[in-house]
């Protein structure tokens, strides 16, 4: 009886390891993968994940959308394609086709009809999110763009465990307190599980009043924006409340095939810029090499960056932290340490305070700048920064 259970257990770890390597084999076809993230529901998550999917591909890439929403899979019916079914080879699934660069799956285009509910426990919902990784044929993307149902459960923990190269996740709000408030959680999800957060949307920002062309803040404005910027994350922008965005998803069309110079789609494109800018810049630091600077004081991060006597510059190549060097800066004076760190090759700053206005002379270095940090030791600072955890607080010296 033992060994019949011993053998059952080395058949079903044996099982697991093959269908992880034919995961990771996949994977290895799609440069990007990006996970869509939102605190609560409600905030339009599946329509921005489906309109930066479109762009990508209005944009030359080629991109899959994968719905990993269970229980409410929206994708269908945003995408068009809804009565469209993948079709099921041997142990293989072809993902619908939604434009000339852009594949689709989703739980919603396998249900024989709408109106059936799906009630499955989270080893159900992981092994089927494992199938559409593993057996969709996606073929060579860019970029895989990945909805989630909202909050942080089961399925963007599966999502998290089966792809662990993931570039990141884009956390998706609406302005008002209550949703940001939850969106700050789901960016503690993110770095408890080391997953870089690569920007945060605003959606449902502001309305443009059809008939007399006034802005309306219907959920009030920036509170997305503000969230980024007190957490030190990237803001890829704000996104219209629009009602043609509502009359296409209510018709079954794409929002972005039907009004494609809107002024909704040009929010998205310029959201995509943000993104790609951005995950341009991480993909140089780690591929080649970054010199990050901390303002120091008795070997850990000086509270306010005026006031500290010696730098540690730190070496960052291939992702890996190398020599870190202690000097001491010039006088303080205006403008002379944004010019003194720009020779020296500095690409980053983590600060515990800095004014706003000394932010702006290291923005216009191009000398990125993380405020908020807490007083640890420059190595530990750049190990946290590099792994995506570094969690940071209110900058203290806002003047």
């Amino acid at each position: 009886m033992k060994e019949n259970l011993d053998q059952q257990k080395m058949d079903f770890q044996q099982q697991q390891a093959l269908e992880q390597q034919a995961l990771q084999e996949r994977m290895k076809s799609i440069k990007h993968k990006i996970l869509i993230l939102s605190g609560k529901g409600g905030v339009g998550k599946s329509t921005v994940a489906a309109n930066l999917a479109v762009t990508l591909a209005r944009d030359g890439k080629k991109v899959g959308l994968l719905d990993v929403d269970i229980h409410g899979p929206s994708i269908p019916k945003l995408m068009g394609i809804m009565g469209q079914v993948p079709q099921m080879g041997d142990q293989t699934i072809t993902p619908v086709k939604a434009g000339e660069r852009l594949f689709v799956m989703s739980m919603g285009s396998l249900l024989q009809h709408q109106d059936l509910a799906v009630i499955w426990r989270g080893p159900l919902k992981m092994g089927a999110i494992k199938q559409f990784l593993k057996d969709v044929e996606w073929g060579q993307l860019d970029f895989l763009i990945i909805d989630s149902p909202p909050g942080t459960g089961d399925e963007p923990l599966s999502v998290a465990q089966l792809i662990p190269d993931l570039d990141g996740a884009i956390l998706v709000t609406s302005p008002q307190d209550l949703s940001v408030l939850d969106v700050r959680k789901t960016v503690t999800f993110c770095r408890q599980l080391s997953m870089p957060v690569l920007g945060v949307i605003e959606n449902m920002s502001g309305l443009v009043c059809p008939h007399c062309g006034q802005g309306i803040d219907v959920f009030k404005r920036g509170g997305g924006e503000r969230m980024a910027r007190e957490m030190n994350l990237p803001f890829l922008g704000q996104i219209p409340i629009d009602p043609q965005v509502v009359e296409a998803s209510d018709a079954g069309v794409s929002f972005l095939s039907e009004h494609p110079d809107s002024p909704t789609a040009e929010a998205f494109e310029k959201a995509v810029q943000t993104l790609l800018a951005g995950m341009d810049r991480a993909g140089k630091g780690k591929a080649g090499s970054l010199r990050i600077a901390v303002p120091t004081a008795e070997g850990k991060l000086a509270a306010h960056f005026g006031h500290c006597r010696q730098f540690a510059i730190v070496e960052v190549a291939g992702g890996r932290i190398g020599e870190t060097r202690m000097v001491e800066p010039p006088p303080h004076e205006p403008g002379v340490l944004p010019e003194w760190l720009h020779q020296q090759g500095v690409g980053l700053i983590i600060a515990g305070g800095m004014g706003q206005r000394a932010r702006g002379h290291f923005t216009d270095k191009g000398i990125e700048v993380i405020t908020g940090a807490p007083p640890l030791s420059p190595e530990e600072l750049v190990e946290q920064h590099l792994g995506g955890t570094l969690q940071t607080g209110e900058n203290i010296c806002d003047h």
